[in-house]
């Protein structure tokens, strides 16, 4: 294997590698921020900065005047001490991450994801291998972790014994579980998170807007049917053809259908049918209480608040969802013998969330106290007026949000630090410009996910890179970016040009959520 000297690349990946590891950690680059935000609000306080709220009016009728609050007043001081706890519990990605993932963990714990996501690939029919892997990588985005540790390796092993090379699987596995980070046919818990920073960002424009976490359901699910045939080109035609051939790859003696050694057992194949009949019994809940006397999930009201509670509960559903199929599952694998068991994976979730909470902890602040200082509302305002008088198409302003995620994305790998630091400033003054929160998130959302394959400041770049060394020892930072960059370049070009289509067609991005905003 070679060592870390030896994986030290030259030019523009070298220069990453070398720029990022100097950076410090997120949560103190949001305490760092909080350092410099103090300053600026206060420099902005002594020189009398304001904007007119565009919404909000005073006494005699005339727009509210917003000035420029120092964080060092006070009040603010006051603030800062005496809410702590509550700006913190009042996150609002918090409550809904902590939420899904009570009944993920279980999902993860018990088995199911794994076995899942095994058992989708190990039977692909040899022709198909290559889109199937891509269709579950993109889909193990629900599992979260277990998609790295459990899907990519198995590709390369899956590869190898079709007689084909193992590194362009552990490729393709990369470029959709990473890659199409966001590509998916249903939202989970990366939705929460990113609609919970949306939330608190659009409420200094409107203090009524809700998250909706399907808001972009529609939008999502087209990046996983139009990232798979270009992860499966790529993959079949550009990045197995260009690798070097391994002596002693195991071929498989079966023509058409891969068999590797270790089939689904009888009990996992129970539980996966047993969790199936559990998920399916959690929509069927879910629809009756779309039509039940009453109506739970439905406002009988009427009008464009109608579906609501619908779309607010879905954060709950897959929480009961994941909760439901994974005990299901591990009642029939025996990984689940008692409610005890239950108990214990949902403290383990929560305990694999602890860095979560630290970075939450920072990130809750940093937010709280730009909207505090009045700073982002008045960039908002005042960059949405520069904007405006530039007169640039919609789409050409998102376009340039994906481009600015892509290239902050390389350094900062953490979606959730990404938003926290973008959402504030981006989310208002777009609103402001007639973009709606769901169409801001989008367009991040088509950023995010296109450099985590290239840089070696992604989290889990390092095990990746070890599991491609198991194939071929020489195979260094350089080899896996190189593998990874026409992937990167093709996703985010589709990602952008979906962007640009959802706004010229008009599409919804998710039920009830649209591109466009009206004040």
């Amino acid at each position: 294997m070679t060592t870390p000297a030896d994986t030290r690349t030259p030019g523009m990946l070298g220069w990453i590698e070398r720029t990022g590891n100097k950076l410090p950690d997120p949560v103190f680059i949001f305490f760092a921020l909080i350092g410099v935000l103090i300053v600026v609000s206060v420099l902005m306080s002594l020189l009398g900065v304001s904007a007119l709220h565009p919404t909000q009016v005073d006494a005699n009728g005339n727009p509210l005047v917003i000035q420029a609050a120092s964080l060092l007043s006070s009040d603010n001081i006051r603030r800062l001490l005496v809410d702590m706890p509550a700006t913190f519990a009042g996150f609002y990605p918090l409550g809904f991450v902590l939420l899904v993932m009570l009944g993920a963990g279980v999902a993860e714990r018990t088995g199911l994801f794994a076995t899942a996501m095994s058992a989708a690939v190990k039977r692909a029919p040899k022709a198909w291998l290559t889109p199937v892997v891509a269709f579950v990588a993109m889909m193990g985005n629900l599992a979260s972790d277990a998609a790295y540790v459990v899907l990519i390796p198995l590709a390369g092993v899956l590869y190898a014994a079709a007689g084909r090379h193992p590194i362009a699987g552990i490729a393709a596995a990369f470029a959709g579980v990473s890659g199409g980070f966001s590509a998916n046919l249903m939202p989970g818990q990366l939705d929460a998170l990113l609609f919970g920073v949306t939330q608190a960002a659009a409420q200094t424009i409107d203090p009524a807007w809700t998250a909706n976490i399907a808001g972009n359901w529609y939008f999502i699910a087209a990046m996983l049917v139009l990232f798979l045939p270009v992860i499966w080109y790529l993959t079949d035609k550009v990045i197995e053809p260009r690798l070097a051939p391994l002596s002693g790859q195991p071929v498989s003696s079966t023509a058409g259908v891969i068999k590797p050694a270790e089939a689904a057992s009888a009990e996992e194949r129970r539980g996966l049918a047993r969790a199936g009949w559990a998920a399916l019994a959690v929509v069927l809940v879910w629809i009756a209480l779309c039509f039940l006397p009453g109506t739970p999930l439905i406002n009988e009201d009427g009008g464009a608040g109608r579906l609501q509670p619908f779309y607010q509960s879905l954060v709950a559903a897959f929480f009961i969802l994941f909760l439901a199929a994974g005990w299901a599952y591990g009642s029939a694998t025996g990984s689940v013998k008692t409610h005890r068991d239950i108990v214990r994976m949902m403290s383990e979730a929560m305990a694999d969330l602890s860095y979560y909470l630290v970075l939450a902890f920072a990130a809750a602040h940093f937010v709280a106290m730009f909207n505090w200082s009045n700073l982002g509302l008045i960039v908002a305002v005042k960059g949405a007026g520069v904007i405006s008088g530039t007169e640039l198409p919609m789409a050409v302003l998102l376009v340039l949000v994906v481009l600015m995620t892509t290239l902050i994305n390389l350094f900062i790998g953490s979606a959730s630090a990404k938003w926290a630091l973008l959402a504030p400033v981006l989310v208002p003054m777009l609103m402001l410009l007639g973009v709606s929160p769901e169409m801001t998130t989008a367009a991040y959302r088509a950023g995010d996910g296109a450099t985590n394959i290239i840089t070696p400041l992604m989290p889990y770049f390092p095990l990746i890179l070890t599991f491609c060394q198991r194939w071929q020892k020489d195979f260094g930072i350089g080899s896996l970016a190189a593998t990874m960059i026409p992937y990167s370049l093709w996703l985010l070009g589709v990602g952008t040009l979906m962007v640009i289509l959802w706004v010229a067609l008009g599409l919804p991005l998710g039920p009830g959520a649209s591109a466009g905003y009206t004040l």
